[in-house]
Formats: structure tokens, C-alpha cells, sequence
């Protein structure tokens, strides 16, 4: 590391995330009211660490191996931590951030650091350590003393999860374990107000529900106050970040990942519009604007062959992409139908009444019918 880089970069191996030793003093954190203790009390706002979708509390950050969750985490942590964007599209607001990469070596670390940083500095407000105790016998403490040392901190990183967790307490459950492993990070996250992230990996078989995908039971995504799912086909760019929490709507967004700058970019518009072919995600656009056309004003929109547009219409409808009616026109699912449309009443005009039956008012009198005189008429009979 050179000394310009590590006047900047405090990579922690020692007495800031690692030896217990003595506690800060307690932190206030008040936990009953009465009802109407409650009801006067004014609540500070959620604080954010990214906004949307990383707030104050236990967050549970999850994907299969090799998918990018440290890179995530990492380039998160960066722009946290410097006041940047975080995945290059989210304004956040900077303050300090402890990130433990316990998987990694420092000069590993280092070199992704570099990769995202390019020739940005490397932010003073970010801690990095490569090692930590596991929670129960001395990590907690650790990170809750860097905690009270770094007033305003926005954020902790743990990666991974496993390695803090410590063994399991004798005669519980799965889920109970699970649950009270989770316990201690929620601790600290609550009560030093402060996002607390824990990267962890899912399970080898797949589901419906991204939930159920966490590796483990229930009981760890019962416990975090969110669970973030990375979701990435090998091969591909494009990933998507599954986000559900009690603070945070449920929601995916479409990520890419750059393999130069080591980073996740947030994409505009839905996941389909990225992870699906570029035909099917061209029609998809096309019907979010001009719902109800038929394939040959979509094929003349969008620049594909008419041929193909029918066909892959024809496909998504059977997928379920899409609904089409029975003149052949397609729309998204739960875009009305032109038939369940009512028509627009016409406007009615004036009832006739004996007073306005002969109305001219605010017209120009028609011109009289001449008599016919008396001799011209028995003349012409």
C-alpha cells in the first residue's frame, strides 16, 4: 500500500473492531411506555443509509456465491461513507462506516478498492478490518465501542455473517438459533441507530418466494428488519435486488454490474425490462405507453419484423406476459380492455319546453314566406 493511499485508508487489524476489553458507557435506549406516553412521544425520522432501500436497523443482505454480494456491500460502503451514489444512482448522505470483510485479505481488499475508487481519494470515514470476534464472545462489544467513537455513524458492514455468528447455544432449535443469532447485531443496530448490514449466502435450491431462498430457517429473515436478495444468471450482467422489510417497501429493482469499475449500477425501469430478451422487453415498453395495439403497429414502433413481433406476442401471452383481446390486440396484465372501457355519454342538449320551443333568442330572424296573391293563385289553378 503506498503512503499516499494509506493516509486515507484505515485498514483496522487490531484494537478498533478486535480485542473486548472495557465498555463504552451505556447507551440510553428506552424500550416501554404507557399508551399515551407513546402517542405524545415525537420519534426522529428513519435515518437512511442508501434511500428506499438500506434504513436504520438489522439488514440481512443475501445471494449465492461468487454473485457479487461483497462488491455490493463494498461500493455501498464507499459511497456511504464519501457522500456519493450509491449504485451509481442514489444520492446518500455521508458519514462514518465500519465494514468487515472477513473473507477477505487486506491486499484483496485493497485491489477492489482500488478498482472501484479509480482515481477518487479513499474516504477518512471509512474503517475496514479483516477480522473480528464472533459476536457473543467480544465482537458486539468491539463494534459497539467503534460505534460510540464514531458519533453519527451511518453504517456497519459484516461480511460474512458466519464468521461473527459464534456456535449455537445448547437445546434450542434451528429457528431459535437462527433467531438468536441475529439477535445481537439487531441489538446494536437498534440501539446506536445505525444500518447494519450482514452479507449472507442462500440456499442451493431454488424458490418461488425470495424469502425462502435465505440459507437457513426462517428465523433469520423473521429477525432482520430487512432481507435484501442479489439474484444474478452466471454469465450476465444484469442482476436484481429483491428488497422486503418492515421500513422499507417490497420491491425489485434491475442492477448490471460493471467488471471494470468492480460496482453495481441500478438500472432504470423494471427487472423484466433488462432480464428479459431484447424483443419481449421492447414490447413491454412499447404496451406500457400505447396499451391495446396490435402487432403490426408494435412491430412498426419498435423496428422488429412483424413476423417476429406476432410470434413472440403470441408467446407472452401464453407466458402470461401479456393479455390480448379478441381482435388481437395486446396489453399488459391489469391494462383495461378497450370493451371494459364504457363508452362517454354523449351531451345532452336543452329539453324542450313550451316556453323555448320556438325560442330564437341570440339568433337572427328568419326571413317570412311572401303570400301568394289571390289572382296569381286562381290564374295559376
Amino acid at each position: 500500500m503506498t503512503s499516499e493511499r494509506s493516509s486515507h485508508l484505515r485498514l483496522v487489524s487490531g484494537d478498533a473492531v478486535h480485542a473486548p476489553g472495557d465498555q463504552g458507557p451505556a447507551v440510553p435506549f428506552r424500550t416501554s411506555w404507557t399508551a399515551d406516553e407513546l402517542m405524545a412521544t415525537t420519534f426522529p425520522e428513519t435515518r437512511w443509509a442508501v434511500p428506499g432501500i438500506v434504513a436504520e436497523g438489522l439488514n440481512l443482505l443475501a445471494g449465492p456465491p461468487k454473485v457479487g454480494k461483497s462488491r455490493l456491500s463494498l461500493g455501498t460502503a464507499i459511497a456511504v461513507a464519501s457522500g456519493g451514489k450509491a449504485l451509481e444512482a442514489i444520492e446518500v448522505e455521508p458519514g462514518p462506516v465500519l465494514y468487515l470483510a472477513l473473507e477477505d485479505t487486506p491486499r484483496r481488499l485493497q485491489s477492489r478498492m482500488r478498482k472501484i475508487l479509480q482515481d477518487n481519494p479513499a474516504p477518512r470515514d471509512l474503517t475496514l478490518s479483516t477480522s473480528c470476534p464472533t459476536l457473543p464472545q467480544g465482537g458486539e462489544d468491539a463494534i459497539a465501542r467503534w460505534l460510540e467513537r464514531n458519533n453519527g455513524a451511518r453504517m456497519v458492514v459484516i461480511d460474512v455473517f458466519a464468521k461473527v455468528r459464534g456456535t449455537t447455544p445448547p437445546g434450542l432449535s434451528a429457528y431459535d438459533a437462527d433467531y438468536t443469532a441475529m439477535g445481537r447485531a439487531k441489538r446494536l443496530a437498534d440501539t446506536y441507530g445505525v444500518a447494519v448490514v450482514l452479507v449472507h449466502h442462500v440456499r442451493k435450491m431454488g424458490s418461488d418466494d425470495f424469502l425462502e431462498q435465505v440459507s437457513g430457517t426462517n428465523g433469520l429473515a423473521g429477525a432482520a428488519d430487512a432481507t435484501l436478495v442479489l439474484k444474478r444468471a452466471r454469465g450476465t450482467a444484469d442482476g436484481v435486488l429483491h428488497v422486503t422489510g418492515r421500513d422499507v417497501e417490497e420491491a425489485e429493482y434491475a442492477m448490471a454490474f460493471q467488471p471494470d469499475a468492480g460496482v453495481w449500477h441500478l438500472l432504470d425501469g423494471p427487472p423484466e425490462d433488462h432480464t428479459m430478451s431484447g424483443t419481449r422487453a421492447a414490447i413491454i415498453r412499447h404496451l406500457r405507453q400505447q396499451p391495446n395495439s396490435p402487432p403490426k403497429a408494435i412491430a412498426e414502433a419498435v423496428g422488429v419484423a412483424y413476423d417476429n413481433v406476432k410470434k413472440t406476442c403470441q408467446r407472452m401471452a401464453s407466458d402470461s406476459q401479456l393479455c390480448v383481446d379478441a381482435a388481437g390486440r395486446y396489453r399488459l396484465p391489469g391494462t383495461p380492455s378497450p370493451e371494459s372501457v364504457p363508452a362517454v355519454p354523449g351531451v345532452p342538449g336543452p329539453a324542450s319546453t313550451c316556453t323555448n320551443a320556438t325560442d330564437q333568442e341570440g339568433h337572427l330572424p328568419l326571413p317570412g314566406v311572401p303570400a301568394v296573391p289571390a289572382d296569381e293563385e286562381h290564374h295559376q289553378a
